[in-house]
């Protein structure tokens, strides 16, 4: 199972991101732990500087923006 935490102040991109994040996980049969971060302190401790961010298993793959689609499904399947 795959942990992804969706970073960011819960804005318009950031529930994109999530929704994207759900889509290609259930697209791919993968199994997600989705978590939203919304907590300035939090998404600065996790190295975010600008949101949406996005953590794979502890790891943060994207920052800034809406993710790529086939970037997603790569960091999904890593």
């Amino acid at each position: 199972m795959k942990t992804v935490k969706i970073y960011g102040p819960g804005c318009k991109r950031c529930e994109t991101t999530e929704a994207m994040v759900k889509d290609a996980a259930a697209r791919l049969g993968i199994e997600t732990t989705v978590e939203k971060v919304t907590v300035q302190r939090e998404i600065a401790m996790a190295g975010v500087m600008s949101t949406p961010g996005i953590t794979v298993d502890g790891k943060l793959v994207h920052a800034g923006g809406v993710p790529d689609a086939t970037k997603l499904d790569s960091w999904l399947t890593a």
